[in-house]
């Protein structure tokens, strides 16, 4: 049981840092402000291979496809944020960071992260 949460957080940790490497991938290529660099690249295409074999390799609970979906997204909108945020020429950063907060809320709602507090309370009693 541990081990199938154990691996349910490294998908997870994957996909956020495939969408936060696949952002950095983009801005390195399309974005002029950007300097270029080849490990974004590289960390781009490592990531989702890993992603991809812990997908084929560990079973997923049934939910765990849309929040991976809701990860990469955090990842995606947490690293355009920074981009904006230190190139201001770029645009406002505040939609961004609206979207990757109320992922980051969503995906802690789903994986019971928040109601953490409630459990330990009544544990202790």
């Amino acid at each position: 049981m541990e081990q199938n949460h154990q691996s349910e957080r490294k998908f997870l940790l994957l996909a956020v840092l495939a969408g936060l490497c696949g952002s950095a991938t983009l801005a390195t290529l399309f974005i002029d402000s950007v300097a270029f660099s080849i490990f974004p690249v590289i960390a781009f295409v490592l990531s989702v291979y890993c992603f991809y074999q812990q997908h084929v390799n560990q079973p997923l609970t049934e939910g765990t496809p849309l929040i991976a979906f809701a990860c990469f997204l955090v990842g995606a909108f947490g690293y355009s944020a920074f981009v904006r945020m230190q190139i201001p020429e770029l645009g406002g950063n505040f939609f961004s960071i609206i979207v990757t907060m109320l992922l980051v809320f969503w995906v802690a709602q789903k994986m019971g992260w928040l109601a953490m507090g409630k459990k330990e309370e009544t544990v202790k009693e």
